[in-house]
């Protein structure tokens, strides 16, 4: 049936029911047993939709990657409260970024580690598909007019009437790069520029495993340059970086953290700051948060797995031996590592010398082996002439060896993976400091990081370890195995040491992504105190600390009535006047509005600044501060703030994180950061396993239809041969005989008219013939549907400039696509699922993203009455007190 409103609902009503069921005898327990500690999941509407969320996601990865890529990038409209305005990143940015890209990777890794320089810039779309979003009553009454004339469209009219606002938060939703989009994180966005009372642009970009690393860095990229270097034909004006916010979740975090990197690097300007939240940064999975709080997240306790398509997994029928088995081969790769993907001399010599007889070696063995198996590269250099004679066609032709698991028993025999386990990037890419952050050479000298973690989510460690990372990087350096083989990784260690600022904030019992849960009060002081890092990060003079509480502590009893509402401001105040005892400090901190959570905090910060300002400078009380929420740095002679370090309770009150040495993952070892481990390899064996039993027969229908696409690709470009169709480099040999049909003059076109080339569009999928791109990756894939579809688009519709012709469709081929429900003779064949927004066939307000979204509303809505009746019950009970206290006084 695959992923729809319907089977939503069919597969979590049950699960609401029981929720409810469980959560009445939970709470009943709790109170015979006297157990008054408060817990997030003590919260009916928080324990309903964290096991809602948590269904969803189940049911999505018992369907195919594709169905539920579908499901989640539905186009669902915008409330009426919202202006949002869609626009189309041209392909000339994105050309921009791909040049960027080029050069920071260099010619050798783009060839060996990616694959090539040409497949990752093919896309179905003439560019990406954008928003921008903020609130209609921030809107100008009259938009300003293009100076030339031209007539606008709608979308550009409120495009028109947003510049204005200054702000702009850059906004990169998460989903574990294969899933989400726009439309599944618009209120989410909506809610932010409410906050930061500006406007946010929201990408929606390429998604894996159609389009894995790095298509969506490309996209993320190119989204940040547009904003930046506007290109012809866009309607706002150039955004200064210095008013740019990158902000992301999850997938989203990591891509947003890797952008940064590559604009340091680069020499680009760079934003002002940037919102990481719940980032995944960790691809390999080698922290521990990961195999103890899979109950308390609602990550799937196996992964991101799916059900069998042509599409994914790459093997749907388990490899011979299985996807995960003993070695078969002793180092290289070490114990826990992947196989290179760019061998050195010495390590195209050693595969040349493979002796079938030696015998497997346990894994203490094979790292005692390994310690000295890397030659400098002085020796490497003197060894070349050996092997001359070999060329760069054997390095081509060159296969690394399935990579090793590290054992928690040194005398095993290592596990060695057989089967791609993560859809965003190879297992040999796993490593890369663009899909893995966490092993940056440096984290160092990027704009001020607000970072957000749930303590009860898997990614917990990863996340407290890279804030760390970030803010101290001479205290936890990457290993070494990194800085030697890694791009640019050795000099980024030794050129950025200035630490990165970074605000960072664990809430207790929250799960991955906490603001998904916008009701709670956790989720209400993480937009409160998002909001004021971005409009302090974009509006405050230069030269003042990053952190808003440190500038602008404003007072405890402060009110906010943007956030309240005048009628609640009242109501609170009567509480107050009512009951002189009652001290608006001990009472707004109880309250779910964001505001009055953040208004405390700020307050709490304000007093250790005051305790700071009785030292003589900030650096003699580096010591003094080392276990509290605030740290400095004596880089400079008077010292400054580098970190704030917090915990938040569920009812959103902070209070100071555990010295850092308390914190186990940050007393890790580098050598370990970044190796693939024995304990997340194996749950995800096998929970791969029950899939590959609960779909065999599916698996083998995937492979026959696999062949079926492939025989339409074949017969596709075989007629389009005899209508006319010439690549560039064909035209010198061809029978000019063959075009007579065909549309042959080279006509391009800057507008995404059918039926013409494209001078922006640099490559397409048949250009690809020495590249190498992931198996997964649809660019160059002739046996799914997606990679039809692209192939059609690129021969027929929108062509590259390597494209000499574009034929005309053949009449038996057109009524062929009349009577094919996903095709059209008529149109441009649709794109990828994970590329091209779906438009629903139902009513768009019955569709499943806006039935979750007024759940969210009316939990927001209960919530927030159970908050005002918990307040005034407080006052009554505490003036009922006061009563008593006086009688007593008298008598």
């Amino acid at each position: 049936m695959g992923v729809s409103t319907v089977s939503a609902a069919v597969h979590i009503t049950p699960v609401v029911i029981q929720t409810f069921l469980k959560h009445g005898k939970r709470r009943a327990r709790k109170y015979k047993n006297s157990h008054e500690d408060e817990e997030a999941l003590d919260d009916i509407f928080f324990d309903e939709a964290f096991h809602i969320v948590k269904a969803f996601i189940e049911l999505g990865v018992r369907n195919t990657v594709e169905s539920l890529q579908a499901f989640t990038n539905t186009h669902v409209p915008a409330p009426y409260w919202a202006a949002v305005a869609p626009v189309r990143i041209p392909l000339s940015a994105c050309n921009t970024a791909a040049d960027v890209l080029i050069e920071w990777f260099g010619p050798k890794e783009l060839k060996h580690v990616v694959g090539g320089e040409r497949w990752w810039q093919v896309r179905g779309l003439d560019g990406i598909e954008c928003e921008w979003i903020t609130e209609k009553e921030y809107l100008s009454s009259e938009p300003l007019r293009p100076e030339n004339g031209d007539k606008v469209t709608k979308a550009d009219e409120t495009v028109l009437r947003m510049e204005h606002l200054d702000t702009v938060m850059l906004y990169v939703h998460g989903g574990g790069f294969s899933w989400g989009s726009i439309n599944t994180h618009r209120y989410q966005i909506i809610r932010y520029a409410r906050k930061i009372q500006g406007r946010a642009f929201a990408v929606n970009y390429r998604k894996a495993p159609q389009y894995p690393f790095p298509c969506p860095l490309h996209d993320v990229i190119s989204s940040y340059l547009y904003l930046i270097q506007p290109p012809i034909g866009a309607r706002h004006q150039a955004v200064s970086p210095s008013k740019i916010v990158l902000a992301g979740d999850s997938a989203g975090g990591n891509l947003c953290l890797t952008t940064l990197t590559v604009l340091r690097d680069m020499g680009i300007p760079m934003p002002a700051g940037a919102v990481l939240i719940s980032p995944w940064v960790d691809l390999t999975h080698s922290f521990p948060s990961l195999m103890h709080n899979t109950k308390t997240d609602i990550i799937p306790e196996h992964g991101f797995l799916a059900k069998p398509s042509t599409l994914w997994p790459v093997d749907p029928v388990p490899p011979e031996g299985g996807r995960i088995c003993p070695t078969e081969s002793n180092p290289p790769p070490k114990p826990g590592h992947a196989d290179t993907l760019n061998p050195n001399i010495d390590r195209i010599q050693e595969d040349y010398k493979v002796n079938t007889a030696e015998t497997v070696q346990s894994q203490e063995e094979m790292l005692q082996q390994s310690e000295g198996h890397v030659s400098h590269p002085d020796s490497r250099n003197s060894q070349k002439s050996k092997v001359a004679d070999m060329g760069d066609c054997d390095i081509d032709l060159w296969e690394p060896k399935p990579p090793k698991v590290l054992m928690n028993n040194p005398n095993d025999v290592p596990l060695e993976l057989r089967s791609q386990i993560q859809q965003y990037a190879t297992t040999e890419q796993l490593t890369h400091p663009l899909v893995s952050p966490i092993v940056q050479g440096s984290l160092g000298n990027l704009p001020p990081l607000y970072i957000i973690a749930g303590d009860g989510e898997v990614l917990r460690d990863e996340i407290i370890h890279l804030a760390h990372r970030a803010a101290h990087p001479e205290d936890y350096p990457v290993r070494s195995e990194i800085l030697r083989n890694g791009n640019r990784q050795k000099d980024n260690a030794a050129k950025f040491t200035t630490p990165t600022k970074v605000h960072l904030q664990v809430f207790d019992d929250m799960c991955h992504v906490l603001t998904v849960f916008s009701f709670t009060q956790s989720a209400k002081f993480a937009y409160r105190s998002i909001a004021e890092f971005v409009k302090h990060a974009t509006r405050d003079e230069a030269g003042l600390e990053p952190f808003p509480e440190l500038q602008r502590p404003p007072s405890r009893a402060s009110v906010d009535s943007e956030a309240l509402g005048e009628h609640k401001k009242r109501s609170f105040l009567q509480i107050f006047s009512k009951n002189a005892s009652l001290q608006p400090g001990n009472v707004l901190h109880q309250q779910s509005t964001g505001v009055k959570l953040y208004n405390q905090e700020a307050a709490t910060v304000a007093d250790q600044i005051q305790h700071l300002d009785q030292v003589s400078s900030y650096s003699q009380s580096t010591a003094v501060l080392k276990g509290d929420r605030l740290e400095t740095s004596n880089s400079r002679k008077d010292g400054y703030f580098i970190m704030v370090r917090e915990r938040v309770n569920i009812r959103g009150v902070t209070r100071d994180m555990e010295p850092r040495e308390d914190i186990a993952c940050l007393q890790i070892n580098p050598a370990q950061i970044g190796l693939i481990k024995e304990a997340p390899c194996t749950r995800w064996s096998e929970g791969q396993e029950k899939w590959d039993n609960m779909f065999a027969k599916e698996a083998n229908r995937v492979l026959k239809r696999r062949k079926k696409v492939e025989r339409k690709v074949n017969v596709l470009l075989l007629h389009a041969r005899e209508q006319g169709f010439l690549l560039v480099s064909e035209s010198d040999v061809a029978d000019r005989s063959q075009v007579q049909n065909a549309s042959t003059e080279r006509s391009t076109s800057a507008n995404p008219v059918d039926g013409t080339i494209r001078s922006d569009r640099r490559w397409g999928p048949l250009d690809l013939d020495d590249e190498r791109p992931p198996p997964s990756a649809i660019a160059k894939r002739r046996d799914t549907p997606e990679g039809l579809a692209l192939i059609k688009m690129a021969i027929y519709h929108s062509a590259p400039v390597t494209h000499l012709t574009v034929p005309k469709l053949k009449p038996f081929d057109a009524v062929k696509a009349a009577f094919d429900p996903h095709d059209d003779p008529m149109r441009p064949p649709k794109q990828s699922v994970s590329e091209q927004q779906v438009q629903t066939h139902i009513i768009p307000g019955m569709h499943g993203l806006r039935i979750w979204d007024a759940i969210l509303r009316y939990f927001m809505a209960e919530h927030s009455k159970r908050a005002a009746g918990y307040v005034k019950d407080r006052a009554d009970r505490a003036g009922v007190t006061e009563e008593r206290k006086a009688s007593k006084d008298a008598i």
